[in-house]
């Protein structure tokens, strides 16, 4: 991928410029001129604006070439916040980052489950203010908040389809009560696409202009960064690999298909294998009441690790069938880069990502032009609610219009930076 990163439409020379310096890590004005294709003169305007704002800082000098040493710029990583919600039946993740996305506090908690949703939610207003009074975080430099969940989420439409367990909020004015209760603006999408921008704005799929992150917690689903935008389709139901037909005579999935990927190789699925085997199900400790879908699929996880035969082959079959999935999305897409992330693939990641590269370095259509880059995310646990505190950064400081992306080579070919000294 090159050219000059006008080819993707920020909504103004501010957010061009400092998404750049976001991507590059450090990068001088020269630099900044070269990637965006601004003159000298705009450059200079533009970045003392975002130094004015405190959102960029000087961080010393490149190693001279011949002539004056550039200054190089970064982000003011502490100058501006993001919170992150990750809300499901099973388990609530909140994660506080900074401007650059990493993620400076985190907390787990009890899921939604069967309780009422304005219940759930003034909960959450609870413990999105523990998470920033306990790194010690002035509120004023939280931008907003993220709010992530399976199935498709907008300020029209709530939940809309959600899967048996979230049902009853569906249709529940999410953003509005949240954003009453935390007073914090509420920016809402699923977890499969937050997760996507998430490994994008972290770094972890690099400048790549076609990727995507195949995302399992108790579902699955897929989202897709199209030149650095997020692509959600006309109603942000794009990326539902879960529900690609695998087999047509299969059994009926919750969203009324027959032989969904996620019926026959989603964690439910695993689970009840695994307890339809007597001998499995005493070893793993699945005997009795089931627990939630996301417990039971990490005992039989651990069974595997252990050796089990059993366990390893039931996750090796859903592998198998994910494999297939993602053949699928990587054939329609051209994908440059797929990474396994969520919850379940960071308990089992370890089983399902040879399976899935092996079936990519195979069977992709493409595989003669280019392979397909297969990797398990650093933070596939708690991608989604790190890519909800994405969404509040891009929406709030970078946001895009369709089309744009950013070029390739960022850094300006510099030596490491030096301690700066005066102009």
């Amino acid at each position: 991928m090159s050219g000059p990163a006008r080819a993707t439409q920020h909504a103004s020379s501010k957010s061009a410029v400092l998404d750049v310096i976001r991507a590059a890590g450090t990068i001088s004005r020269v630099g900044l001129i070269n990637a965006t294709g601004f003159t000298g003169a705009t450059i200079s305007t533009v970045v003392r604006k975002l130094i004015d704002e405190g959102l960029v800082v000087e961080t010393g000098r490149a190693e001279s070439t011949g002539g004056k040493r550039r200054v190089l710029l970064q982000l003011n990583h502490s100058s501006r916040y993001a919170v992150g919600v990750h809300l499901d039946h099973a388990g609530i993740t909140y994660v506080l980052t900074n401007l650059g996305g990493s993620v400076v506090a985190r907390i787990s908690r009890a899921g939604a489950g069967a309780a009422e949703p304005r219940t759930v939610v003034a909960r959450m207003a609870a413990e999105v203010k523990g998470l920033i009074d306990g790194v010690g975080v002035d509120h004023k430099r939280v931008l907003g908040l993220g709010l992530v969940s399976p199935g498709p989420l907008s300020s029209d439409t709530g939940m809309g389809l959600t899967p048996p367990s979230m049902r009853k909020w569906e249709d529940f004015p999410l953003d509005q009560e949240l954003e009453r209760a935390t007073s914090l603006p509420v920016v809402l999408d699923n977890d499969a696409t937050a997760a996507a921008l998430g490994e994008h704005w972290s770094g972890g799929i690099g400048g790549t202009a076609i990727s995507a992150a195949l995302y399992m917690g108790t579902g699955i689903g897929a989202g897709l960064v199209i030149n650095g935008i997020t692509y959600r389709g006309s109603s942000g139901n794009a990326g539902e690999i879960g529900h690609i037909c695998v087999d047509a005579n299969g059994p009926e999935c919750w969203c009324g298909a027959r032989g969904c990927v996620e019926v026959l190789a989603g964690p439910a699925a695993v689970v009840a294998a695994a307890r339809a085997d007597a001998a499995l199900a005493g070893s793993a400790g699945l005997t009795g009441r089931a627990r939630s879908v996301s417990s039971d699929f990490a005992a039989v996880s651990r069974a595997a690790r252990r050796g089990e035969p059993s366990a390893l082959a039931i996750l090796e079959r859903s592998a198998r069938y994910i494999a297939v999935a993602a053949r699928t999305l990587a054939n329609i897409m051209d994908l440059e880069v797929l990474v396994l992330t969520g919850p379940s693939f960071a308990i089992a990641g370890s089983v399902y990502l040879p399976v899935v590269r092996d079936e990519l370095d195979r069977a992709f259509f493409s595989r003669a032009a280019h392979g397909v880059d297969v990797r398990l995310s650093r933070s596939a646990a708690t991608a989604s609610a790190i890519g909800g505190a994405a969404l509040v950064l891009q929406s709030e400081l970078v946001p895009l219009h369709e089309g744009l992306r950013l070029p390739e080579n960022l850094a300006d070919s510099e030596p490491a930076a030096l301690p700066a000294s005066g102009e």
